[in-house]
Parts: C-alpha cells; sequence; structure tokens
C-alpha cells in the first residue's frame, strides 16, 4: 500500500523523521485516497464501455479528495500539506492532481513549526532536477515566510541548501526572478547577505567579481551583487541606474564590472561538454558553446548595465561586440537575445557619438527581429535626445575610423609606411611602402617581426572599415524606397559626399538637385553653385530616354557603381495587379530551394518564419520594410512537399501583400495606394528570391533522373523575361559590342544567340540556361570555379549576368572545348 511505502521512506533516522510520520499518520486518509486514485487506471486495450466505470470512480475520488481538503484546518491542513509533498517524492501524480491545492493551503494555513518547513523545503529540494521544483520550492516557501525570526534562523541551513538546489536547477526565466527574490529575502534575513552560488563559482567572465568578492567580502559588495542580480529586464528603470552607480562606488567595483564585461564580449565562451548546457530546454545530444548560463543572466545582464553606466563611452566596443556575438544567429556561441538586448539597450543609454556609430552598425549586422526592435528604439530615444530623427542620427553616426579626406590614413612601422585606403566602394586595401618607394599588399618580414602588435592593430582597423563600408551601401540603397527622404544640400555634402567612408558610396551615385526654381536635375557631379536640396536619383522617377542616357554614360565612364542604379529594375503595377487590388501573383507558383530561400530572405533583411514540420510550420510569410520603415511587403509562401522530416527541400511561392504602419500596427493596404518606389523595390527584392532560388535556375535539374516538378522546369527555365532580365538585356546591349566575340553574338527575345563553329546557342537571359540549333537541345553546363571568358567590365554586380557572359565566351568558341561531358552534347554519337 502507498501509506506503508510511504512510512518507510519517511524513515531516515535524522531529527525530521517524527515530524514526517506524525504528519503521515494524521494524513492517513488523504494517502488512501491518493492510493485509490493511483489504482483507478484506464487501459487503452479495455472495452470502451469500460470507460464509464473508470471515469465514475475518476470523479468520485476528485470529490472526496476535495472534501477532505476543503474541510481540514490548523494542525490537519499542515499535516494534509505535509502528507502531499511526501507523497510527491514518491511520484507525481499528487503534483498533477493536486498542485492548486497545496499552493492554497501554503497561503491559508498557519502556526507552522520550524520543523514542519524544514521538511517541506527538503521535499522541494529533492525535486530540483524535475520539472515540478519551482512549483513545490513555491510552496515552501510560503510556509517559510509566515515563520517568525527564530524560526526562519532555525530553518537557514536548510534554506541555503534550497538556495543551492535553485541555483542548480533549469527553472524558467519567467519565474526564475520571482523565487530568487524571495529565496534571498529570507537568507538576507538570517544574515546570509551574499548566498553561495550567485556569483558563478566557475564561469570565466565572472571571475574579477569573484576575486572582489573575495578581497572586499563586505556589505556594500554584498548589497551591490545582489542589485546586479535582480535586474530581470533589458532596461532599468532610472532609480536601478542611480541605486547602480551609488552602489558600485560603495563597493569600489567599477574596475571589477568593467573587466567582466570585456570578458563576457571578447572570452572563450562556456562549452557544453564541460559546464552540461546553457537552459534546461537544451540537451547534451550535440557539442556546443555559448557566453553565459540561463541560471546567470540576470546577473551577467546587471554587470552589463553596471559597467556602461559605471565606464561610459569606455565600454562601447565591448558592447557592440557583445551584441554581435549573442544576437547573430549562427555564430561561434549560441544565441543569447536578453544578453544582446542588454547590451543593444545599454549602448543606447550612453551619450556619446561611438555608441550611435555601433548602434548604426548593428542594425546592418543582425537580422534577429526583436532585436532590431531594440536597436530601433535605442536609435530613436537617442535621436530624440538631439532633436533630430533616426534617419538622421545614423548618418551622422557613421565612423570615419580616422581616415583623411580621401578616404585614407598612413602609419609609420620603422622604415615603412603601412597605408589603409578605400579603392571603391566595395574594396579596402592595406599596403606598405618601403624606402624605394615600393608598394606592397603583403607585410614584409621586418613589419611583421618588429612591430607586430601595430600590424594587428592596422588589420583589425582594416576589417572594420570593410564592416562600415559595407553597411553602408546596403543603408544607402535602402533609401532607394524611400521618396520622400532629401536632404539639405550642406547636410548631404557633409554627410555623404565628403565623408570618408560614405563618400565612397555616395560619389558612384546619381543624385538629384533642387535649384531654387524647385525644379530638380539628375547629376554625378556636385553642381557649382550648390543646390537646395538633395535626393537619390531612381530611375522609376525618370523619363525613359533619362534611363537610357544615364546607362550609356555609366558605360562610356566606365563607373561600376556601389549598387545597381542606373540599370536597376523597375516593377509597374500591372492591369492583372489593379484587378486582383490586394495582392500580387506575379511571383507566384514557382518552385524555389526553400533552404536558400530562408537564407537569402536574411540576406536581405526580410523577417521570415522558417518552414517545418511542426504546428504553424506549414504556411509561411516574410515580411521586409520599405519607404523609411513606414511599409511593409509580405511575401507568402509553403511547403511544395508533404512528409519531409525536419524542413521542405522545396517551397512554392505564392502572392505578395502590403501592409502600412499605422502607429504600432500593421494594416493591409490596396496595391493602388503603394507608392511607386516602394512597390518597385519590394517586388525587385522577391524577383531576386525568385530568381536565385527557383530550380528552373539549375541547369542540372533534368540530369536527376527523377520527374518531380519537370512541368514547372520547362515553362520556367525559357519563360518570358523578368524585370531583372530585361535589365541584363539592356546591359548586354552595350557590354556585348565592346568584347571579341561581339560578331558571333546577338539578342533576340529573351535569348542571347551566340554562332559557334559547330553549334548556334540560345542562352535564356533569365534562367541562363541554353538551347541548341537546330534541334532545340538542352545544353546543361554546370558552372565551375572559374568560368570568365575575359575581362568584361560590368557596370554592376550580377552573378546571373557574368555566367551568361561566360558561357557565350565558351561557346562563341565551342571548336576548342575540352570537356567531355559537353563535347558527348554537342554530338552524341561521341
Amino acid at each position: 500500500m502507498l501509506y506503508d511505502t510511504l512510512v518507510a521512506a519517511a524513515r531516515k533516522g535524522d531529527v525530521l523523521d517524527d515530524v514526517r510520520l506524525a504528519a503521515l499518520a494524521r494524513g492517513r486518509a488523504l494517502v488512501d485516497l491518493l492510493d485509490r486514485a493511483r489504482r483507478n487506471t484506464w487501459d487503452i486495450t479495455k472495452a470502451p464501455e469500460d470507460y464509464a466505470a473508470y471515469a465514475a470512480e475518476e470523479m468520485a475520488v476528485r470529490v472526496d479528495s476535495d472534501r477532505w481538503l476543503e474541510g481540514c484546518a490548523g494542525a490537519d491542513a499542515r499535516a494534509a500539506l505535509l502528507t502531499l509533498m511526501l507523497a510527491a517524492c514518491h511520484d507525481d501524480s499528487p503534483l498533477w492532481r493536486h498542485q492548486r491545492d497545496m499552493s492554497r493551503l501554503a497561503a491559508r494555513t498557519g502556526g507552522w513549526a520550524a520543523a514542519e518547513v524544514e521538511v517541506l523545503l527538503e521535499c522541494a529540494a529533492e525535486r530540483r532536477d524535475g520539472s515540478w521544483f519551482a512549483e513545490t520550492l513555491k510552496i515552501a516557501l510560503t510556509a517559510a515566510d509566515a515563520l517568525d525570526a527564530g524560526g526562519r534562523r532555525a530553518v537557514a541551513p536548510r534554506l541555503r541548501l534550497a538556495h543551492d538546489a535553485f541555483m542548480g536547477s533549469y527553472v524558467g526565466s519567467h519565474e526564475r526572478p520571482a523565487i530568487a527574490k524571495r529565496l534571498r529575502a529570507l537568507l538576507a534575513d538570517v544574515g546570509d547577505s551574499l548566498p553561495a552560488g550567485l556569483v558563478p563559482k566557475y564561469d570565466a567572465w565572472a571571475a574579477p567579481l569573484r576575486e572582489h568578492v573575495r578581497k572586499a567580502m563586505g556589505g556594500d559588495v554584498a548589497s551591490f551583487i545582489r542589485h546586479l542580480d535582480g535586474l530581470s529586464a533589458p532596461r532599468p528603470s532610472q532609480k536601478w541606474r542611480r541605486t547602480c552607480v551609488s552602489l558600485a562606488d560603495a563597493a569600489d567595483a567599477r574596475t571589477a564590472v568593467a573587466e567582466c564585461l570585456r570578458l563576457l564580449a571578447r572570452d572563450e565562451p562556456l562549452c557544453s561538454r564541460e559546464h552540461g548546457g546553457h537552459a534546461g530546454w537544451v540537451g547534451d545530444q550535440y557539442h556546443y558553446h555559448y557566453v553565459v548560463h540561463q541560471n546567470h543572466g540576470d546577473l551577467a545582464r546587471g554587470v552589463v548595465w553596471a559597467a556602461t553606466l559605471t565606464g561610459g563611452a569606455e565600454t562601447v566596443p565591448f558592447l557592440g561586440a557583445l551584441a554581435l556575438r549573442t544576437g547573430s544567429h549562427g555564430g561561434d556561441v549560441a544565441q543569447d537575445l536578453k544578453l544582446a538586448g542588454a547590451a543593444i539597450n545599454a549602448l543606447g543609454a550612453v551619450e556619446d557619438a561611438s555608441a550611435l556609430a555601433e548602434l548604426g552598425r548593428l542594425q546592418m549586422k543582425i537580422k534577429d527581429r526583436a532585436l532590431r526592435k531594440q536597436i530601433g528604439a535605442a536609435l530613436l530615444t537617442a535621436a530624440e535626445r538631439q532633436g533630430i530623427t533616426p534617419e538622421q542620427l545614423v548618418e551622422r553616426s557613421v565612423p570615419d575610423h580616422g581616415l583623411g579626406p580621401d578616404g585614407a590614413l598612413e602609419r609609420a612601422l620603422g622604415e615603412h609606411v603601412a597605408r589603409i585606403a578605400i579603392e571603391d566602394a566595395a574594396t579596402v586595401r592595406l599596403t606598405f611602402t618601403g624606402a624605394d618607394g615600393r608598394a606592397s599588399r603583403t607585410a614584409p618580414a621586418a613589419v611583421k617581426d618588429g612591430f607586430a602588435d601595430e600590424l594587428k592593430e592596422l588589420k583589425a582597423l582594416a576589417k572594420e572599415i570593410r564592416a562600415t563600408l559595407s553597411g553602408e551601401r546596403a543603408r544607402v540603397e535602402a533609401i532607394m524606397s524611400d521618396g520622400a527622404r532629401s536632404w539639405p544640400f550642406a547636410e548631404w555634402r557633409e554627410h555623404y559626399r565628403d565623408h570618408p567612408v560614405t563618400g565612397a558610396v555616395a560619389r558612384g551615385l546619381i543624385w538629384e538637385f533642387q535649384s531654387e526654381d524647385g525644379t530638380w536635375r539628375a547629376a554625378m557631379e556636385t553642381p557649382g553653385g550648390g543646390a537646395a536640396n538633395v535626393r537619390l536619383w531612381h530611375p522609376a522617377r525618370a523619363a525613359l530616354d533619362e534611363v537610357r542616357s544615364w546607362r550609356e554614360r555609366v558605360m562610356d565612364a566606365r563607373v561600376r557603381q556601389p549598387f545597381k542604379q542606373a540599370f536597376r529594375e523597375i516593377y509597374l503595377l500591372t492591369p492583372a495587379e489593379e484587378e486582383t487590388a490586394t495582392y500580387s501573383n506575379r511571383f507566384a507558383a514557382h518552385i524555389v530551394h526553400y533552404r536558400r530561400l530562408y537564407a537569402l530572405f536574411k540576406e536581405r533583411g526580410w523577417q521570415s518564419n522558417f518552414l517545418g514540420s511542426y504546428d504553424g510550420g506549414y504556411s509561411g510569410e516574410a515580411r521586409g520594410e520599405f519607404g523609411g520603415g513606414t511599409w511593409r511587403a509580405c511575401f507568402y509562401h509553403e511547403p511544395a512537399e508533404e512528409g519531409f522530416d525536419s524542413a521542405p527541400e522545396y517551397a512554392a511561392t505564392d502572392q505578395v501583400r502590403f501592409e502600412r504602419r499605422q502607429g504600432r500596427r500593421w494594416e493591409e493596404a490596396p496595391l493602388s495606394e503603394v507608392p511607386p518606389l516602394v512597390f518597385s523595390e519590394a517586388m525587385r527584392d522577391v524577383d531576386l528570391f525568385v530568381g536565385v532560388t527557383s530550380i528552373a535556375a539549375d541547369p542540372a535539374w533534368t540530369d536527376r533522373g527523377e520527374d518531380r516538378y519537370a512541368a514547372y522546369w520547362r515553362a520556367a527555365t525559357f519563360g518570358e523575361l523578368t524585370a531583372s532580365a530585361e535589365v541584363r538585356r539592356a546591359a548586354l546591349e552595350r557590354i556585348l559590342p565592346r568584347t571579341r566575340i561581339a560578331g558571333r553574338c546577338s539578342l533576340d527575345g529573351r535569348y542571347l544567340v551566340v554562332r559557334g563553329d559547330l553549334r548556334t546557342y540560345k542562352i535564356h537571359l533569365g534562367s541562363a540556361n541554353i538551347l541548341m540549333e537546330p534541334d532545340g537541345a538542352y545544353l546543361c553546363i554546370v558552372r565551375g570555379g572559374r568560368t570568365t571568358g575575359g575581362t568584361v567590365f560590368l557596370p554592376f554586380e550580377d552573378e546571373r549576368l557574368s555566367l551568361i557572359l561566360s558561357k557565350a565566351f565558351l561557346l562563341a568558341a565551342d571548336a576548342r572545348i575540352t570537356d567531355e561531358t559537353i563535347l558527348r552534347q554537342l554530338s552524341p554519337s561521341r
């Protein structure tokens, strides 16, 4: 019987035996009810009519238990709670049946003896590795709260054991702060100002704090650490901040928290093999690294804020590194969004230009939706402090990295001069010039041996400049969808044209300058007399002849623009879209490689759920913001197959819809109300998603020996040209006459036709796939590591355009092809 089992377990040979046995004896009737409930089980193999008897007995036990528990009070109520807790040490059934009853008993019952509370704390600690630990500990703490001062001192050893169990447990983050607060308040009452385990015992990042406790342990240090651990939000109140600075000074802890922050940002991470998983829900099936264990997350966030509040601008590099380290997916450590959020919000509190520059850099690099919102909020707060818009704040905070007006800096390293220079919008070069005037991209031995630290710093600086330059290219390109954005001429000149980094991007673009009479004129060079306002030129706002003229000028001057501008695709609303009104099917019904599609979403800054075999994983929606964040495009997609294990290999595309921001909400808008630039830029992204990831772009698809999606592949791979393919055609019209194969090439509709010695070939301008004349046979050429057919100037980066040209150069000289896989297709009889 259950009673005998519990009595046997209660005899532990310690001073609490009598308390346990007395409680079980007084609660014997309750034990019998628990035993009765345990014996009433339902076997699925039984006949359905037997279920009625099972259900009736289940209800009867429930009614009898409720009546018994509601009627008990005083000593009986305490015995009932002790009985349920002791029974829960045997199995979980008392908890999932009576957890609410147990919480109510603890709350409404008084007169607790210290020994009874010790038993409750002991039972809770025994469940430290179970899912009910938090609930049983809260019940025991409720009883402990009812003790007087003498009673609390008597149970102090059990409270310490309970705290040790709590620090080693995996209590969820939603419950952890409240339980920690209650436990530590009780321990503080009995003289434990700094409970064991509050500061991590082994984690390297906490070593400066541990050393400070060892050297200067006292009430001030304990109060400071408890204050840090009490921070459960990413952004503390003003009161918490003031108290933090005051306590840090009283504890003389500024240096310790500064060093902790440095270690969090840059020291070796923790290893799951040595320290276990960083959270309870993460098993040990695989090996990984992380920065902070979840049980010390609040303390780590407190350290981040304490270091920021006491260190100011000096903490900026570490805060940025920590946010990027813990906020990026796929890095060297597991994501910790709360720690990353604390670093981001702390950056927003630093009143220094370097912090704003760091936030701008993070905005370009971090893709997580929640963190991007926090970055936006931090920038908005900083902008409001300065009375400017967040966009102005970002562009004014772009670091110059110490570069001169020409985008370069020089350092003397002995007899050599090291030079870092931005050569164009995509290239940052580190070179070394010796006394003889010869320049080299490789560091000379004299520099490596004699100036190792300086060389390391220069390489790190060059890497930072590349990151800033890349971020500026993406930021400025995003402005293409914001038709309302313009700058006063002086402001544009300072933050764009003349900026050492942004200028490398701005000077390769076409801008529109407004004269005093209000007219706009496009130019790449700055007008001599200045202008009233400046805005970024977009071909969708220009006449067709003007667009053609700019394309010719870019080609003639061999200007490689930072991003596609003169040759930018334009997407106009079609009659079909006017008819559907609220959605576009222009890019629907394509079959795409799903993981490539998802990766491209993240690369382009779109947010999307991940398709998978879980509830809600069969409907995908990717969202991208345009028009300065006032509009959002939604691209729908779904698995193209069934029966996949974790994620589909292929997805099918669906509608594109648009939403307008209304305060904090988004409302769907008709396509006719979407600004033309927003519509064009959003559809350009969707065209990119489909064009790059579609199976139609896979030249080896027909060699797979499977008929899945074959009809789609045949239709899409040689179908009508999209806007991006039309731009490719326009570029080829200007590129081909400048090449040595111009006499063998012509453009015919959707194809580039190449005349070889063996055959004539038609290269599709969308998919880059090839048909051979005269029989229309398909020619499969899989791109290798090197496919260039000569040095050809391209006015913009386009992998598909490069591929088409490479194939054209190869096929124009088909008589010299030696690849057997191609030759067998050219001459099937081989």
